[in-house]
């Protein structure tokens, strides 16, 4: 067979290896992101679930460290290059960790803004052409007020809200909050898991990822 032959059928094969993965975009702010953790390309939440899940999935990251769900936050994911850069990844599914820079005070006064914003995401990710599935993260534990988190508003607030979402468009929870809940040891810094914590993380998330039926 011609060299060029063999080419052809590489870049075929290839291409087909590529389109038949399952794609997963990971959306979020810094615990997402991995910050605080050395390694990050490989010790992060969405890099550990690449591993658990397998060549079979396409895990891409696309955390931000401060990035708020609300458009009217101090750093709104959605000014962001990295909202542009997951819709055209055409995942299959998304993986949306957002609210933690929300409860903060100078944030969190826009909360009437917060609903409509987060369906908003929503109905933007479900028109991309591959129809992905939505996933929703509530929140995880917050050990301090670093940086201006608030616990508080977290559970009182974002948590029911997300998961009034959830239930309106008949959208799977993961419950982070309780995931992450009784492991302070895995917050050095009170608000970012370490690689220990962002593996419990990824653990959590792939269970509930491979109950999606996604359209290939």
């Amino acid at each position: 067979m011609k060299k060029s032959t063999l080419l052809i059928f590489s870049f075929i094969f290839i291409g087909f290896a590529t389109n038949s993965q399952i794609r997963v975009a990971c959306i979020g702010n810094s615990i997402t992101y991995g910050a605080g953790i050395e390694h990050r390309d490989s010790l992060s939440y969405p890099a550990q679930l690449q591993r658990i899940l397998g060549a079979k999935w396409d895990v891409k990251n696309f955390g931000v460290g401060g990035a708020t769900l609300l458009r009217k936050g101090n750093k709104p994911y959605w000014k962001l290059s990295a909202l542009t850069d997951a819709m055209a990844f055409n995942p299959n599914i998304v993986v949306i960790k957002l609210g933690t820079n929300d409860s903060k005070p100078f944030n969190w006064k826009y909360k009437d803004e917060f609903e409509p914003n987060y369906l908003s995401m929503i109905d933007t990710l479900q028109a991309l052409p591959a129809r992905p599935k939505i996933i929703l993260c509530l929140p995880s534990k917050a050990y301090g007020n670093n940086w201006g988190i608030s616990d508080s508003i977290i559970c009182s607030d974002i948590i029911p809200m997300v998961k009034k979402i959830a239930k309106q468009r008949k959208l799977k929870v993961i419950n982070l909050y309780k995931t992450m809940s009784n492991h302070a040891e895995m917050f050095p810094d009170k608000i970012h898991p370490n690689q220990q914590g962002a593996m419990r993380i990824a653990k959590r998330v792939a269970k509930e990822v491979r109950k999606v039926k996604t359209r290939q």
